[in-house]
């Protein structure tokens, strides 16, 4: 979105960032089965197609809400602000309307993303299960592995923020901690593949502290997100300082 921006594209018609979903959604369940095949815990055949079936429905609905949502931005939709207060939706005629795009947003934020971030973090789990081997054979994390670790960690990053997964992730690496403490008294250790994990959740857990403590004092983004857990979303972020400081850069050189 950043580099190819919607703008570049027809409205009506499917973008890079558009395409590149696609591209994810059709990728992701060939990963999450390739994982499960590692895993030395086996799914039931009807559990593993419900969960694929369920990834590739929520990241669907995560595709078209996403869509729309970037041809908004383009008419001054405001992602910082719930459906109701955004001013684009206050002159919306009927008003009946904006109950529909609530509609959208609700199936993007809650519906779609459980659809998707449960099975992901399932089969994240149960792989990190099979990433164990002998005391006596104990890894290292390969040279690849640290190279990997950093764009791993914002990835986890991404998906904690922006999916708004917190509890999900934190509830993952809880049981991954518990299964290295269990597997340590029978003598297993973390493999180079658990370690990279490890380390990759603990790096993504210090990057999302990061950002929540540079974030705490907003007053709009805590009115967009209430609550105990407060994670704002980086695309909130975007539209309420860095898409507006464009603006005002830009404003300012046409005068």
């Amino acid at each position: 979105m950043l580099v190819l921006p919607a703008d570049w594209f027809p409205s009506n018609r499917p973008g890079a960032a558009d395409y590149l979903h696609i591209l994810y959604n059709i990728t992701t369940p060939l990963v999450l089965l390739k994982m499960l095949q590692r895993s030395p815990r086996t799914l039931p055949r009807t559990a593993v197609r419900l969960g694929i079936i369920a990834v590739v429905a929520g990241t669907s609905l995560h595709l078209a809400a996403d869509s729309i949502t970037r041809r908004l931005l383009l008419i001054g939709y405001q992602l910082h602000l719930s459906v109701r207060d955004n001013p684009l939706m206050k002159d919306l005629k009927p008003p009946s309307l904006i109950d529909a795009f609530e509609l959208l947003f609700y199936y993007d934020d809650t519906i779609g993303h459980l659809m998707w971030y449960v099975p992901l973090f399932l089969v994240l789990f149960l792989f990190f299960s099979g990433c164990f081997a002998h005391r006596k054979q104990e890894e290292t994390m390969p040279p690849a592995g640290w190279t990997l670790l950093v764009p791993n960690a914002a990835y986890y990053w991404y998906l904690i923020t922006e999916g708004q997964t917190f509890i999900l992730f934190i509830f993952t690496f809880f049981v991954m901690t518990a299964t290295v403490m269990r597997q340590r008294r029978r003598g297993m250790v973390p493999d180079g593949n658990g370690l990279f994990m490890l380390y990759s959740f603990s790096a993504a857990l210090f990057l999302v502290a990061v950002w929540v403590v540079c974030l705490w004092n907003d007053g709009v983004l805590r009115k967009k997100h209430p609550g105990l857990i407060y994670v704002p979303q980086p695309r909130a972020v975007y539209t309420l300082h860095l898409r507006q400081n464009a603006q005002t850069e830009n404003n300012f050189q046409h005068v």
